[in-house]
């Protein structure tokens, strides 16, 4: 456990690491499985997840963790939501939207809460923050050997699973990251050319 003004060991060379972060890609929800992260291994990914940039201190977001029964209760608000707006779908449809938190056994909802400071730390900062710690968290889990996805679905911008969910004010989902045992290794997937998205300025 670290403490307030602990001296922090300077970068250094770490194949291990770049060869990880060179060949990270999300694991698919669907395909997850228990167990997932155990109380210990929770606090830790969560320890990991908050150590983003973040100007001014003001930790921007927090944290709602879904596993066991409540999974399946929020289901059934999704499920409601999603009959709300769309009244003539399908039962199978119906029934799929009521599954969707069951398809990993732990899901974290990051949630970005920009702050209204005197020094008027820019929101767009803040979101930027809270983005952050999804993908630490990604990373965190992965790390630990568990298998993680980063979503943002429909129902993420729905205001009554919002009002579920207990956000106010700016608040917004800024993911869902799922996790869960993993067997089926990620597949490459077409990455950007970089060139087509470099440039160095000049005055």
């Amino acid at each position: 456990m670290l403490n307030l003004g602990d001296i922090l060991p300077l970068p250094t060379p770490w194949p291990e690491l770049t060869a990880f972060l060179e060949t990270r890609r999300s694991n698919l929800a669907k395909l997850m499985r228990e167990p997932g992260p155990n109380p210990k291994d929770l606090m830790q990914i969560l320890n990991i997840a908050a150590r983003v940039p973040d100007h001014r201190k003001l930790a921007p977001w927090r944290f709602i963790v879904f596993q066991g029964q409540a999974r399946a209760d929020m289901g059934t608000h999704i499920r409601k939501a999603f009959i709300s707006e769309t009244p003539n779908a399908p039962a199978d449809r119906q029934s799929f939207e009521a599954q969707r938190m069951m398809r990993a056994p732990l899901i974290i909802a990051v949630i970005s809460a920009p702050i209204d400071c005197p020094r008027e730390t820019p929101k767009w900062e803040q979101t930027l923050s809270a983005g952050a710690v999804c993908y630490n968290m990604l990373l965190a889990a992965q790390s630990l050997g568990y298998g993680a996805q980063w979503l943002t679905e429909w129902f993420c911008y729905n205001e009554h699973i919002i009002s579920a969910m207990g956000l106010n004010g700016d608040e917004r989902v800024a993911g869902l990251i799922y996790m869960g045992r993993i067997d089926t290794p990620s597949t490459e997937r077409a990455r950007p050319n970089l060139q087509d998205k470099l440039t160095y300025w000049e005055n």
